[in-house]
């Protein structure tokens, strides 16, 4: 019996909530931040996806300019070493085998 009763009393303070008029302008309020604004949920949820995929490949940006920098001290420590090895130069007077 007291079942009814507490469903009519939530109904009634939900009701009381709801359909005052400030109740009335924060439900207008949210509607309107959630779907019409021009920040709205769906525009802030697509840009933390950007931010995110934005922050990975700056990670990958900067592994690939790590490597850069570590082949370019490589080349600088002994450029004629690596002009040998890479592209086969050579000495007048000299002669390069290829072993692979």
């Amino acid at each position: 019996m007291n079942s009814p009763k507490t469903d009519l009393d939530i109904f009634v303070l939900l009701k009381t909530i709801f359909f005052n008029k400030y109740g009335i302008v924060f439900i207008i309020f949210v509607a309107w931040m959630t779907f019409f604004d021009s920040q709205n949920v769906f525009v802030q949820y697509s840009l933390s996806q950007r931010i995110e995929n934005l922050e990975k490949e700056k990670l990958e940006f900067w592994a690939k300019y790590e490597k850069t920098e570590q082949e370019r001290n490589y080349i600088n420590n002994d450029i004629e070493k690596f002009a040998r090895e890479k592209y086969y130069m050579h000495k007048k007077n000299e002669e390069v085998f290829i072993i692979k």
